[in-house]
């Protein structure tokens, strides 16, 4: 039978309905206990962390404080050793410039004085009428225009009145064209005795001559053997292969190799026009901009909101605008300061014709190759002993071989001579050369062609185009015989992947920039001379002319990118490498105190900097006093800003950034005084003696790489 009452029910362990509700108000209870305290606690934690906070803001308010009352003074002793080294430099370079003036007065040497008008003019009349054109002394006068044309160069970037300039330029290119006139001259010469030096095997003339600056290939067709197809130039790398039709003909094939270029600049200089074009536009546009906010103002009277937005805006755009003319005004100058004669970088080109080299994005590397073909000039004959030649007086011919165009409009065929029926099919001409010694592909080079009408180099008309990278030479084919060139991107090993620059001692440093292809160190060292950086870099193959050699600042950057090892920009290089956009003011202020610091501090890349926005700098650096490299855990980090900066708690490898300060630490004004605040008595000392040249030299190098951008 069921149980009849409670007691039997709890007998069998049920539980009563005052107990449940014993132990539901237990638990209400509890919850409640724990609410409170959780509540409490929470609150004694906000509290604490309200407190925390205004500890921190009356800190902060402090340090705000402490750096508003001493920034004018930071930045006047700032603006005050800057202005010192600057001075110094000055009066360096115009003593240098005063010094070389001398010595070249001094000079008795028969050389004529460049700058001099009448030396120069009388040099080149008495030249050009010279009727010695023996190859051998040609060369040696070519050798000796060359070092004029780099006393001109000198001449120029010391920045002289616009007229002088323009003097300046045109006797460059007189002495240019007067050396390639003298060069055919001289070929003219080697092939009416081609005869007398043909070669047994063959039956035709092949000769090589050589110096450091030129090599001259020469190849007469005397046998005319139509099973010719080519013939290359063993000491030098250099061969061709001819169309089956003109091996039977009286032609001559030169290539001949300038270790200089004289031509690239005649397309630099129809971008610059284009260039200063779009400078002259900007400054339109911040008038313009003035005018707006002018405007507006007038408005606000109507509508004060309104114009107070239209004037910020207005102000935003006037802003950027002079951040670009600066950046744009202080490559212009970089440019002039490495004696260039004609201030490069060339603008972009924006032509539609897509075969035209923009040489802003391409490098032209180891000289310009002339590839031509010539009429043979009459040789000699012996009649009863007599040596009998025809003298013409047309001097070199070249042979009219068809080119792209002249093959479109004439079909498939064109007359060679007049006096003759003989065609010629338009064929390709075939090319090998082996790269320059002198030069360090990091990619497989590019081949150009020069138009002599349009004044650019050009990709087109160029085909069959084969490198092997073991032999190092390149092979193609051509629709005519043209001067081409050897092309490189000029942004190759961009962006850099980190850099470091390292001190070595008193007014030494070492900078390194690992790049996207190949890492590069150059050592900076106080000379009196001006020749104070040295580079390194793990590819040695055939830069021995340029490793290890001191060299000023515009010395080395010249060098190097004739090497083909391009770690500088210029102002359009953002178009052609992805950055880390800074601002150029912030950024040029702090390669200015890194290198006022850079005997005694390190500075290394951070990751962080990518992070930041355009208005902050991040990298690291510490204090580094003895030579080797720099230990893991001593390098600190910085947030720079254009009114404060800061040394920062966290460390590079942390997951996420925090801009806490770091302990003890305070904020100033500039990166100078931020980084004296922890540094040695030696090492603050080190700083105070650096050498204004040695400081100029890293200023220079660290703005002509812009490794805070382009890292």
């Amino acid at each position: 039978m069921p149980p009849k009452d409670g007691k039997s029910a709890k007998k069998k362990g049920g539980i009563s309905k005052a107990e449940k509700e014993r132990l539901q108000r237990e638990e209400e209870e509890k919850r409640q206990r724990e609410a409170e305290e959780a509540r409490l606690i929470a609150e004694r934690e906000e509290n604490e962390r309200l407190e925390r906070e205004r500890i921190e803001q009356e800190k902060q308010h402090i340090l705000e404080l402490k750096d508003r009352e001493r920034r004018e003074d930071e930045l006047n002793e700032l603006r005050h050793i800057l202005d010192e080294n600057h001075f110094a430099v000055t009066v360096w370079e115009a003593e240098c410039r005063e010094k070389s003036k001398w010595e070249r007065y001094m000079l008795c040497d028969g050389s004529p004085d460049p700058s001099v008008q009448p030396e120069i003019n009388t040099y080149i009349s008495l030249w050009r009428d010279d009727s010695e054109n023996q190859i051998q002394k040609v060369l040696e006068e070519c050798a000796l225009t060359l070092e004029l044309e780099k006393e001109l160069d000198f001449l120029l970037g010391d920045g002289p009145e616009p007229s002088i300039a323009e003097q300046y330029q045109e006797t460059l290119l007189s002495l240019q064209n007067l050396i390639h006139y003298k060069l055919n001259q001289a070929t003219e010469e080697l092939l009416k005795f081609a005869n007398y030096n043909s070669d047994i095997d063959t039956g035709n003339m092949q000769t090589v001559v050589k110096d450091n600056n030129i090599t001259l290939c020469l190849w007469a067709n005397l046998n005319k053997n139509p099973r010719f197809k080519g013939y290359k130039f063993e000491e030098v790398g250099l061969g061709f292969e001819l169309p089956k039709p003109l091996a039977v003909i009286e032609v001559a094939v030169r290539i001949l190799h300038t270790r200089y270029d004289h031509l690239s600049h005649h397309s630099e200089r129809e971008q610059l026009q284009k260039r200063r074009s779009m400078m002259e536009a900007i400054l339109t546009q911040n008038t313009e901009s003035s005018a707006a906010v002018h405007n507006g103002k007038m408005e606000g009277e109507r509508d004060e909101s309104e114009s107070s937005k239209q004037v910020e805006e207005c102000h935003s755009v006037r802003s950027e605008s002079r951040k670009r003319l600066i950046v744009a005004y202080c490559f212009i100058k970089l440019s002039l300061d490495q004696h260039d004669p004609y201030p490069s970088p060339a603008e972009p080109v924006t032509d539609t014709d897509v075969h035209i080299v923009d040489l802003q994005q391409f490098t032209p590397l180891g000289g310009v190759f002339y590839f031509d073909l010539f009429h043979m000039p009459p040789q000699s004959r012996t009649v009863k002993g007599w040596e009998m030649r025809e003298l013409l007086d047309t001097g070199l011919q070249v042979f009219p071989y068809p080119t792209e165009q002249s093959r479109i409009q004439s079909s498939t065929s064109v007359k060679l001579d007049e006096h003759s029926n003989t065609t010629v099919a338009s064929l390709p001409v075939g090319v090998t050369v082996a790269l320059p010694h002198s030069v360090l592909f990091l990619e497989d080079p590019q081949v150009a062609r020069w138009d002599p009408i349009g004044q650019h180099w050009r990709t087109d008309c160029i085909s069959e185009t084969s490198y092997d990278a073991e032999s190092r030479t390149i092979s193609f084919q051509m629709t005519a015989f043209y001067a081409f060139t050897l092309l490189q991107e000029t942004y190759a090993n961009m962006p850099f992947q980190s850099w470091e620059l390292r001190p070595l001692g008193q007014d030494s440093a070492l900078f390194t920039i690992t790049g996207a292809l190949i890492e590069v160190s150059i050592t900076v060292k106080a000379r009196e001379a001006g020749k104070q950086c040295m580079l390194h870099t793990e590819e040695t193959k055939d830069l021995d002319h340029l490793l290890g050699k001191w060299m000023s600042p515009s010395e080395l950057q010249k060098a190097m990118r004739k090497a083909g090892i391009n770690i500088f920009v210029n102002e359009y290089s953002d178009k052609y490498v992805s950055i880390n956009l800074k601002d150029p003011l912030i950024e040029h202020a702090v390669y200015e105190q890194m290198a006022l610091m850079s005997s005694a501090v390190a500075f290394s890349w951070s990751r962080w900097n990518a992070q930041c926005r355009q208005e902050h700098l991040v990298l690291q650096a510490c204090e580094q006093m003895e030579v080797g490299p720099v230990a893991e855990e001593a390098w600190s980090l910085y947030l720079l800003g254009a009114q404060r900066n800061q040394h920062l708690k966290m460390k590079e490898q942390e997951d996420s950034f925090s801009p806490e300060l770091a302990e003890g630490s305070e904020f100033h004004s500039t990166f100078l005084h931020m980084l004296r605040q922890d540094m040695s008595t030696e090492g603050q000392a080190r700083v105070r003696q650096s050498h204004h040249l040695y400081i100029d030299t890293v200023q220079r190098l660290l703005c002509a790489t812009r490794v805070l951008t382009y890292s």
